[in-house]
């Protein structure tokens, strides 16, 4: 039985990692690691977590989030229901710490 590694997510410009454990959301990964992204309905419609993701790959929970393809060519995600297939690095630069992790 093969164990696959769990992703890590860099958030930039502030450098801060964290796990991007299987089956939760990157929102979910990160909110686990006492940081916060700016986030509203949770459900990929609303656009309020919109970032921009500079390497690495996701799949998502829905079958369309409110991207439009110009924007996943530029590697726009939603992380409210983005799923880490690898690394990934995200610039959100209103990022902040909830508490020390």
């Amino acid at each position: 039985m093969s164990q696959t590694r769990t992703p890590i997510i860099t958030l930039l410009p502030a450098g801060w990692r964290m796990p991007a454990p299987a089956g939760s959301t990157v929102l979910q990964a990160v909110e686990a690691a006492g940081v916060t992204l700016p986030s509203s309905c949770r459900n990929g419609t609303c656009r309020t977590c919109l970032c921009q993701m500079t390497s690495g790959s996701v799949r998502y929970r829905v079958e369309w989030p409110g991207l439009s393809p110009e924007e996943k060519r530029d590697g726009y995600i939603l992380p409210c229901v983005a799923l880490a297939q690898a690394d990934l690095v995200l610039d959100v630069p209103l990022a902040a710490r909830t508490r020390a992790a």
